[in-house]
């Protein structure tokens, strides 16, 4: 697909297609890193995950868990 390079300001932009909008899953305000590689644009969305306790420990067993890490004295209401 081919589209025009316009005038935003003092800046350049690109319009993106709704069908690409719709592909990679993006909206108004979504917040992307552009990268130049060998002379193209690359347009990579920030994607958020959503994480759950569960699943970030869901690996932790007897076998590979360490020992407590001793850092350094509280300095404030840690210890409550």
């Amino acid at each position: 697909m081919q589209t025009r390079i316009q005038k935003w300001g003092n800046s350049l932009a690109v319009r993106i297609p709704k069908a690409f909008v719709s592909e990679i899953n993006i909206s108004y305000g979504t917040s992307v890193d552009l990268t130049v590689d060998k002379g193209r644009i690359i347009i990579d969305p920030n994607v958020r995950h959503e994480y759950r306790l569960e699943d970030l420990l869901g690996d932790i067993n007897r076998q590979n868990l360490h020992a407590e890490i001793e850092t350094d004295d509280a300095v404030g209401r840690e210890n409550l």
